[in-house]
């Protein structure tokens, strides 16, 4: 069995892909419950199979073999992801007037329908709890609008004209 990977070293300050501290300690936790918890369950399970003889027809060797492959291609995916993203404290936003990394913003439609989003890590995105992506195209149409812009942003039915309505971020440390 070939040993899980370690997490590398991030990047210096400015390099990668932005993700906030909180996309961060996720990132960390699920690495570290893989590694500290799921993987040594599947290695037992694996040693318990593999000595009960023929391995071709052994389920649970089978099954556990490819789950620690599955666990091992996860933990690499977090290591690279930890080792490329810069971590990027929204708190410490100094230009407060205008949609960066970390805003959380409110958005009208021609049609006054609004939305309330907030940019962060490409990799702590979920559209249904209004998390969106730095590099998703509404994102990167809001980057540096300041409030009462107007934005044209792409959508799969044509083109849409927001207007930013109110930009806010965390409270400063």
């Amino acid at each position: 069995m070939r040993p899980a990977p370690k997490p590398a070293a991030p990047k210096a300050p400015g390099e990668g892909p932005p993700i906030t501290p909180a996309g961060m300690a996720a990132l960390r936790a699920r690495y570290d419950h893989l590694l500290g918890t799921e993987r040594p369950a599947i290695v037992e399970i694996v040693s318990w199979a593999a000595g009960n003889g023929d391995r071709s027809e052994n389920g649970d060797y089978l099954y556990g073999r490819k789950r620690m492959r599955e666990i091992d291609r996860e933990l690499a995916h977090l290591a690279r992801r930890m080792k490329a993203c810069r971590v990027v404290d929204p708190a410490r936003q100094e230009d407060r007037g205008r949609v960066w990394f970390g805003a959380t913003v409110e958005i009208a439609d021609e049609d006054d329908n609004r939305k309330h989003l907030t940019f962060v890590g490409d990799d702590e995105q979920d559209a249904s709890k209004g998390l969106i992506g730095w590099s998703a195209p509404i994102a990167r149409a809001l980057r540096g609008a300041a409030l009462g812009d107007l934005r044209r942003v792409a959508l799969p039915g044509g083109e849409k004209e927001w207007e930013v309505m109110m930009i806010t971020y965390p409270p400063a440390p």
